[in-house]
């Protein structure tokens, strides 16, 4: 097992990577504003007091603050940095009021908005793209090479050489989509399709439960069907090529997110799995300590949770925005003032609701919770 890294380190880490991937979502908010000629009125890497910052020729004041959980740009006429609108921008001279977030078409301001997440997207299929190119795509095909007796996949009818066509209604690949699949269904029945001596078959196949502990000594429980795969192959991908399977591995990252909110929401799966801010500082220390690949790679990761999670109907989040902006196109006028307040007043308790359960959470998983109660008992 390796050993744990530092909390200096880890803490270190963290800081830097969620303050790279917090500037490039909210340049994808920047850019596309200048794009269509909105002031940028602040460019902040983090919330509450400023620790560190310029105003550049345009106005804009770029600055780093105390808390760095996070980011915003707050645009001319927003009330705030969650980009309420300000009730007294239409009263700025006509000129200023031109280049105020409020005065765009809404197709304009939906776009700013959708830009954000879209870039966290890209910058996770920039990642793979590169890494296909230089280390190389690895994959399996998705053939049987074993069949363990009496388990899930024996079960089920599996036998050596099916080659495994989808997967509760996913289509397979190769054999790293069986485990993504598999995986994220832990005890959960899921349809099979498989192709035998030419001849397609469905089966049901239920995936074991399974406890396990990484080398960091992190406890989880998965799903497993109990066969063995054929031999890994890794190719280094052409440019178009290593795009296309970039797009691919973020797609299917992308679906398996929301599959398993999906499963936490219907309660398939338990919400204690959910982790928050502590448990990202964690795994982020622990990447840091396996290379500079590791960490990228886990990065590309965190920009694809970031750009889904913001995607989420949620008001304070992208996605919330984008959620009103529908509302608002649909009843051809702006939602009353009072009840975008509202909105962004409950949004942001649901988001404050949380973090503070997944902080809640993160304390339990290291034992904190258990710790003081035996020191209290």
């Amino acid at each position: 097992m390796i050993a744990q890294p530092g909390f200096l380190f880890t803490l270190a880490a963290f800081i830097v990577v969620i303050g790279v991937l917090v500037f490039i979502h909210e340049a994808g908010h920047y850019l596309m504003a200048r794009v269509f000629g909105i002031k940028a009125d602040t460019f902040s890497i983090g919330f509450g007091r400023e620790i560190a910052g310029w105003t550049d020729k345009r106005g804009t004041r770029w600055k780093l603050s105390a808390l760095p959980l996070g980011g915003y740009v707050k645009f001319a006429g927003d009330l705030n940095a969650a980009s309420e609108p300000d009730p007294d921008a239409a009263q700025m001279p006509p000129e200023e009021y031109a280049k105020t977030f409020q005065a765009k078409p809404m197709w304009q301001r939906a776009l700013v908005i959708l830009a954000g997440p879209l870039t966290n997207f890209l910058f996770a299929i920039l990642v793979f793209a590169v890494f296909f190119m230089t280390y190389g795509h690895a994959f399996t095909p998705a053939i049987i090479n074993g069949v363990q007796p009496g388990s899930p996949a024996a079960v089920a009818g599996l036998q050596t050489g099916d080659k495994i066509i989808a997967l509760d209604g996913q289509t397979v690949e190769r054999f790293e989509d069986v485990v993504r699949v598999v995986t994220i269904n832990p005890g959960t029945p899921i349809d099979a399709r498989i192709s035998r001596d030419g001849v397609e078959r469905q089966l049901t196949i239920t995936p074991k439960v399974v406890a396990e502990t990484d080398r960091f000594g992190n406890a989880y429980t998965r799903g497993m069907l109990g066969v063995t795969s054929a031999g890994r192959i890794v190719e280094r991908r052409s440019p178009v090529a290593a795009v296309y399977f970039a797009v691919q591995e973020t797609w299917l990252l992308t679906r398996t997110m929301a599959d398993t909110l999906v499963q936490v929401v219907t309660g398939r799966r338990a919400v204690n799995e959910l982790g928050g801010p502590l448990k990202i500082a964690q795994f982020t220390g622990q990447q840091a300590t396996l290379g500079l690949p590791n960490l990228v790679q886990f990065m590309a990761l965190i920009s694809i949770n970031l750009g889904f999670i913001n995607l989420l109907p949620i008001p304070m989040l992208d996605g919330g925005h984008l959620f009103l902006y529908a509302v608002e196109a649909i009843r051809r006028r702006p939602l009353e003032a009072k009840v975008q307040e509202w909105a962004f007043m409950s949004g942001f308790a649901a988001l404050l609701t949380l973090m503070l359960f997944l902080t809640w959470n993160d304390l339990a998983s290291v034992g904190v919770w258990k710790h003081l109660s035996a020191l209290l008992g």
